[in-house]
């Protein structure tokens, strides 16, 4: 049976996890499983979870143990999902839950990364610091155009796996959401199709962020160096 997995990690986020699950069963119509990562039990999201009335029956709770921290939590969620496609998206409502069927669909269509792109035609951004926006516009654009990366967002986390990129590809990473673009670039240069989709993101209305530009800045920077330089010779390195 085919089945979407939705890997969702969290860090607080009881103001925004109920309308975001309303969201998914209102948007999501093909059968799905929506795994809450958490990192430690005191998380304010498991008890507004928990009070849901009626429950959410797609929702599955996973314990990050690998780690607190969102790489960490991907990976639980990963090793957790049980779907054919699996689909990364955030808690506080910045990624559109509508634009899963069109990820999803990409992926069963033989696509190995299916990404939600806010800089391709139909796609955009709504909100967010301008030097956050500005870096990844810049990053995403140069890395299509100059090392052939086959789509134009590459940091955006909004993403649909197959199974064999769960499976098979290391992550190498230590820290932060530079794993979007590091499992992408891997998959792209296996030979293996990566496409994209139009999505609108938002910034976050309510509860603090977990992205730390300063603090991640290097792993973004590890991965777009090694596609440049991939590039410029030949992928010879």
């Amino acid at each position: 049976m085919q089945l979407t997995s939705l890997v969702v990690p969290v860090y607080n986020e009881a103001d925004n996890v109920v309308p975001f699950l309303h969201d998914v069963e209102l948007k999501v119509r093909e059968p799905h499983e929506i795994l809450i990562v958490y990192d430690f039990p005191e998380d304010s999201t498991l008890p507004a979870v928990a009070a849901m009335q009626p429950p959410c029956a797609a929702v599955r709770l996973v314990h990050n143990t690998l780690g607190r921290g969102v790489l960490n939590a991907m990976k639980a969620g990963f090793q957790a999902s049980r779907g054919d496609v699996v689909v990364v998206m955030m808690a506080d409502r910045s990624d559109e839950p509508a634009d899963v069927a069109a990820l999803t669909r990409l992926v069963r269509d033989g696509a190995d990364v299916a990404a939600g792109s806010r800089y391709m035609r139909g796609g955009r951004q709504e909100g967010g610091p301008w030097l956050k926006r500005t870096l990844s516009r810049v990053a995403g654009l140069s890395l299509h155009f100059f090392a052939g990366l086959p789509i134009h967002d590459a940091t955006n986390n909004f993403r649909a796996y197959s199974r064999r990129v769960i499976e098979e590809i290391p992550i190498e990473g230590q820290a932060g959401f530079a794993v979007a673009l590091e499992l992408t670039l891997k998959a792209h240069w296996r030979g293996w199709r990566v496409t994209e989709a139009p999505t609108t993101w938002r910034d976050r209305t309510t509860g603090e962020s977990r992205f730390h530009l300063w603090a991640w800045m290097p792993h973004y920077l590890r991965w777009y160096l090694r596609a440049m330089i991939r590039a410029w010779l030949g992928g010879r390195r």
